[in-house]
């Protein structure tokens, strides 16, 4: 079978490590000769890598596969085949409850077993009958990552460092999807790395869902790893997420002022702002404690940009509680956050309560909590006006003669410039605003007009 012989279309759902996670599987089929193919009507097979975390996932999931399996008739009656796979969280969770409610899916792989792929295809050509893979014992984890050559889409990438959780939180199916807290070996993370760079990648975010439980085979932390990693050559700029306020270490906060590498944005969800809410979501950790690691956070590291999660309408949830999570949005400030309804996952505690807060109440909630965040968004942009920031430019702009990048802070930034700057870190002096990214000037231009933010 010659390369590219076969297609695969994988569409990513969720976070960026189900993103990664994807990239694992179009790495692991293209010895097998499958190229990348750029809508599922084009494809030989098509992987849904499906996240469990939004509400209504598994129904948005079914509601895809209908229409997949109208392309898999029209590609059969045209003498042609399509296998259909479904992966990632919802496959752990659904398991053969997937191929009962929709027959038409040939594999079921939870995200312990992409590794195994090729073989699972293999079974399933063999046999013709559905094949349910999602076991994920921890000695599997990451296997098939070893050994691989990692290529780079752009200058910066997102590399798995954990996976799993153990906090077990009341309103979280990551623990059931995705298992127990387990780490990669330093020394496969650093190869990724070193190939990424070699490859031109500039920036590297270590995802984990709990990235700052990270702990090497010899007992490596979060931030040893992160100077590890800045040691090598080629790489300008490190980030981690997510994060979980219990595993905030000394060292790792000390990280943020000591490594000039690691940029100053640190994503540190809090999901409320009542200490009763949080002990009801199992989260380990109170008010005050959350509140002291920001200061702690921003006394090593003064300009750091602080963004969060939060959960509202958790069952329970008062009005007074309510005040509280906007009392702590008041207090910290974020750059940036990331804002829900409490919606309930099956098989977690929080679904069986009995004291669910009416959809009504929970919209009314998140419309006044997003309005206050969006606020405070809009405040640090305009503050980061008339400011010189180093932007690590990524790709060209919308417009012809400008390049897009990003700033320390994670934030859009658009540059008239030309495509030569892309990989490099420039400075820029910021001049504009707009509704989801920044504007500036870059070099000779730094005395010209602004340029539209897009």
């Amino acid at each position: 079978m010659t390369q590219g012989s076969k297609k695969v279309f994988v569409k990513t759902y969720g976070c960026q490590m189900n993103a990664y996670d994807s990239e694992r599987m179009r790495e692991t089929l293209s010895p097998l000769g499958y190229g990348e193919a750029a809508s599922p009507e084009d494809a030989d097979l098509v992987i849904l890598n499906t996240c469990h975390i939004r509400e209504k996932a598994v129904e948005k999931v079914y509601s895809e596969l209908g229409k997949i399996r109208r392309l898999k008739r029209a590609r059969t009656a045209s003498g042609q085949s399509m296998t259909i796979a479904v992966a990632g969280c919802v496959a752990q969770a659904e398991g053969e409850e997937i191929v009962r409610r929709a027959p038409t899916v040939d594999l079921v792989i939870g995200p312990q077993t992409y590794h195994r792929l090729p073989d699972l295809l293999s079974r399933h050509a063999a046999t013709g009958a559905p094949v349910v893979e999602t076991e994920f014992p921890a000695e599997e984890k990451f296997q098939g990552l070893e050994g691989r050559q990692k290529t780079a889409r752009g200058v910066a990438a997102f590399v798995t460092v954990q996976e799993g959780c153990d906090k077990f939180c009341s309103f979280c199916v990551v623990p059931y999807t995705r298992g127990s807290e387990f780490s990669r070996p330093e020394e496969q993370i650093e190869r990724e790395v070193r190939q990424l760079a070699a490859s031109g990648v500039r920036e590297v975010t270590l995802l984990g869902q709990n990235v700052n439980a990270y702990r090497g085979p010899a007992g490596l932390g979060l931030a040893g790893l992160l100077a590890r990693l800045s040691r090598i050559e080629g790489i300008a700029r490190l980030r981690y997420t997510t994060s979980h306020p219990r595993d905030m270490d000394a060292a790792l906060i000390a990280a943020h002022g000591e490594n000039p590498k690691l940029m100053p944005y640190l994503h540190l969800p809090v999901q409320s702002g009542s200490d009763r809410i949080l002990k009801k979501m199992n989260r380990g950790h109170t008010v005050a404690e959350y509140l002291g690691l920001i200061a702690r956070v921003r006394a090593a590291r003064p300009d750091i940009a602080i963004s969060g999660d939060f959960i509202v309408g958790f069952p329970g949830e008062t009005e007074e509680d309510y005040r509280a999570t906007l009392d702590i949005v008041r207090t910290v400030g974020y750059a940036s956050a990331y804002s829900f309804k409490y919606s309930p996952r099956p098989g977690t505690p929080a679904a069986e309560r009995s004291d669910q807060v009416s959809e009504e109440t929970k919209t009314e909630r998140l419309h006044a909590l997003q309005a206050l965040l969006l606020d405070q968004q809009r405040a640090f942009n305009r503050a980061c006006v008339g400011r010189d920031l180093p932007v690590l430019i990524e790709k060209p702009g919308r417009r012809d003669g400008q390049v897009a990048g990003r700033s320390p802070y994670l934030q859009a930034v658009h540059l008239r410039a030309g495509p030569d700057l892309i990989g490099q870190v420039v400075t820029a002096q910021i001049m504009g605003v707009g509704s989801n990214s920044l504007s500036g000037h870059y070099g000779a231009q730094m005395a010209d007009s602004g340029v539209p933010a897009t």
